[in-house]
């Protein structure tokens, strides 16, 4: 059960509306985590979503970001980004089996992914200076020092939802996990 308030979307007013307005015309609804967001702060919303609107352009495929935002939300223990995400990823090519197997940190059988994922889950779990073989490991992989970039940006939008849903144990409205 949700912990922080949140205000009935139909009710919304000003920036707050616009932006529900804009999420439930690109998602069909504004999920539980959106709404929270937008009912305390319609600053902190808009950029979630412009994050994520700049995550779209970036040099990185959709299915990569979605992988991204799996591997840190199942570090994070953020339930709810990890149902969300996998309905996401689903959407742009990820199979149900790969969003368990990016989730568990296990290899998905495509090697540039998972290079990616284990250097994803390296920089989200550990703390100091990144060691170079990691950041080696990846660009092998074929990744180029702007995706890099575009990866780390990813966590970092991931990041902010991940710690408001655990803070506010946001109720599901994705299914659940299997």
């Amino acid at each position: 059960m949700s912990r922080l308030s949140q205000i009935n979307v139909n009710e919304a007013t000003g920036v707050t509306a616009e932006l529900f307005a804009a999420i439930k015309k690109a998602a069909g609804k504004v999920p539980n985590a959106y709404a929270t967001i937008g009912t305390h702060s319609p600053a902190a919303l808009g950029a979630a979503l412009n994050g994520d609107a700049i995550l779209a352009k970036s040099s990185l495929e959709k299915a990569d970001v979605e992988a991204i935002k799996l591997a840190v939300s199942e570090l994070a223990g953020c339930d709810y980004c990890a149902a969300a995400h996998t309905v996401v990823g689903k959407m742009v090519g990820l199979t149900q089996l790969e969003t368990q197997q990016i989730r568990a940190g296990e290899a998905t059988g495509n090697a540039k992914r998972d290079a990616l994922v284990r250097f994803v889950r390296h920089v989200a779990g550990t703390s100091g200076t990144v060691d170079a073989a990691r950041l080696a490991e990846v660009r092998e992989a074929g990744y180029s020092e702007a995706q890099v970039v575009d990866a780390l940006f990813a966590m970092s939008v991931i990041n902010f939802t991940n710690l408001v849903n655990r803070v506010n144990d946001t109720t599901l409205d994705f299914p659940k996990l299997v």
